[in-house]
């Protein structure tokens, strides 16, 4: 398992996203309550960055059309219609530096 930098923790303040490219995947990471959580960064319903929707508290709203999901878990928590859930990825934290794990 390889690890990849995203930043600093004081890049990320609690109740922000940012997202990266890794491992040829989109990721997107968030700070919730100080704890950093990584989930796949695009909507499986239509290809959404997810990085670009509203975080409340562990609940993103996805900015096309509204799915919600948990970036704790990756889960759905609301849609019209059944999702699978995103993919989600270990974040590790070293001395202020945050880690990705893929």
């Amino acid at each position: 398992m390889a690890k990849i930098v995203v930043g600093k923790t004081s890049d990320i303040p609690e109740g922000k996203l940012t997202h990266i490219t890794a491992g040829g995947k989109e990721v997107l990471i968030a700070n919730v309550g100080g704890t950093y959580y990584a989930m796949n960064n695009v909507c499986n319903h239509a290809g959404a960055e997810l990085h670009e929707g509203e975080l409340n508290n562990k609940e993103l709203t996805c900015p096309w059309h509204g799915a919600k999901w948990d970036v704790t878990t990756g889960d759905l928590l609301w849609f019209p219609t059944k999702l699978k859930p995103e993919e989600s990825f270990k974040v590790s934290i070293e001395n202020g530096t945050v880690f990705l794990e893929v």
